[in-house]
C-alpha cells in the first residue's frame, strides 16, 4: 500500500529516477499557516550531497507545493507536492536486473513483481522515497507546533561510537542540526565523522541509532491495542528503508529489571501529573501519559558498498561475484534523522485527530 492514515492521510508516489516524487495529504484542518521554507529545511536536512559522508548525487530537492494551500494557509483539501529528480543515472543499474545486490530488494522485487521492477536507483524502494514522508511530516509538525509539541532527533549512535541518550530538546536543536552527523554532543560528533569516513576508506559502510524525543504531547493520545501510539508509530518508522528495530522507553532494558525497577512511580510537580522515571517512554496502554515519548530505531549499514560481495545470476542460476560502483552513503544515519522526525509527527497528528484531541 502506498497509503497510511485514518484522517491524516498520506498517499506517495513516484521513484528515484521517475520524473518527480511526491505525495498527496488529506485531512490536513483547513486554516493552518504552512511554511514552505519550514518544509524545505527539513528536506534540505535529508538530500544527499551536503558532505563527504553522505551520496555525491546532486538533487536540489526542491518543494513544488500543487494544490492545498491559499496564501499560505491549508483550504482543507487534498495537498499534493512534489520534488522533481535531476540528477539520474538509469544505465548504472541495468546490471541489478540479473544480478541482485546484497541487502537490497533487487531480489525479492523481482520475485514479486515478476522482474517488471524499476531497478533505477531501487525504484520505489529507494531511500528517496522518505521525501513524501518528510513533506508530511512537516506540514504535520507545523500543525502541531501551536499546542507546543515538539519532536527533535539525533544521532545516539554511529557504528561504534555512542553519544548520551536523551540529551535536552533544546540542545538537538541548536546542535544536532548544524552539523554533518546530527550529534547533540559537539565533540562526540567528530569521532562520529570519523567512524564514517573509515568505513567510506575500506570501501563499505556503517549504521547506527537515531533517538527521537518528543514533548508537550498531552495526556490521552492513542488508541489501545492495534491503533497505539507505538503501533502505529512501529508501522510508520518500518516503512522507512535500512530501519531494522525499534524501542520505546527503556526498550529491550526491561527484559532484565524488575517490577520495582522498571515502574515508573507517579508524583505531582507544580498540580502536573507527572512520572519519576520514564521507562515507560512516556506511553501507558499504546496511550500518552504526558511524559516525553522517548523512542529509538536502530538503521542497518547502506548495502551498497565498493567491496567484492557474493551474489547469483538470476537468469543463469550461476553464483557470482558482485562489485557496485556508484553514487552511495557510506552512512544513512544522519540523512535519516528528519525522516524519523517525520514519521513520528505524520503518526502522532492523526492519532490526534482521531482521538478528536486536534
Amino acid at each position: 500500500m502506498n497509503s497510511f492514515g485514518q484522517i491524516y492521510r498520506t498517499t506517495i508516489f513516484g521513484a528515484s529516477h521517475d520524473l518527480a516524487i511526491g505525495c498527496a495529504v488529506d485531512g490536513c484542518p483547513p486554516g493552518v499557516r504552512i511554511l514552505k521554507e519550514e518544509i524545505q529545511k527539513q528536506l534540505d536536512r535529508r538530500r544527499p550531497g551536503g558532505s563527504d559522508l553522505s551520496s555525491p548525487r546532486k538533487e536540489k530537492d526542491r518543494i513544488e507545493v500543487l494544490s492545498g494551500l491559499l496564501d499560505g494557509k491549508t483550504t482543507g483539501g487534498p495537498i499534493a507536492a512534489i520534488v522533481r529528480n535531476k540528477d539520474v543515472q538509469p544505465s548504472a543499474y541495468e546490471a541489478f536486473r540479473n544480478v541482485p545486490r546484497p541487502g537490497h530488494a533487487d531480489f525479492t522485487a523481482s520475485v514479486k513483481y515478476k522482474g517488471h521492477q524499476d531497478i533505477r536507483g531501487g525504484g520505489t524502494f529507494s531511500g528517496r522515497m522518505t521525501i513524501p514522508i518528510v513533506i508530511s511530516g512537516s506540514i504535520a509538525s507545523q500543525v502541531m507546533k501551536p499546542n507546543g509539541i515538539r519532536i527533535a532527533a539525533h544521532s545516539l549512535r554511529i557504528g561504534r561510537v555512542w553519544a548520551k541518550s536523551n540529551p535536552p530538546v533544546p540542545n538537538i536543536e541548536r546542535i544536532a542540526r548544524k552539523n554533518s552527523v546530527a550529534c547533540a554532543d559537539p565533540t562526540v560528533a567528530k569521532l562520529m565523522k570519523e567512524e564514517i569516513l573509515d568505513a567510506k576508506r575500506e570501501k563499505d559502510s556503517v549504521g547506527g541509532i537515531i533517538e527521537c524525543i518528543m514533548t508537550g504531547l498531552p495526556v490521552g493520545v492513542g488508541e489501545p491495542f492495534f491503533d497505539s501510539v507505538e503501533g502505529v508509530l512501529s508501522h510508520l518508522l518500518f516503512s522507512i528503508p535500512a530501519v531494522k528495530g525499534i524501542e520505546f522507553g527503556a526498550g529491550f532494558q526491561v527484559a532484565e529489571m524488575r517490577g520495582s525497577e522498571n515502574n515508573d512511580a507517579f508524583d505531582i510537580r507544580n498540580g502536573k501529573i507527572i512520572t519519576r522515571t520514564n521507562n515507560a517512554g512516556g506511553i501507558l496502554g499504546g496511550i500518552s501519559n504526558g511524559m516525553p515519548v522517548i523512542l529509538r530505531v536502530a538503521v542497518k549499514p547502506t548495502p551498497s558498498i565498493g567491496k567484492s560481495q557474493r551474489s547469483i545470476n538470476l537468469k543463469e542460476k550461476k553464483v557470482t561475484d558482485l562489485e557496485i560502483a556508484g553514487r552511495h552513503d557510506p552512512c544513512i544515519v544522519p540523512r535519516a534523522v528528519p525522516v524519523v522526525e517525520s514519521a513520528v509527527a505524520m503518526g502522532i497528528l492523526d492519532l490526534m485527530l482521531v482521538g478528536g484531541i486536534l
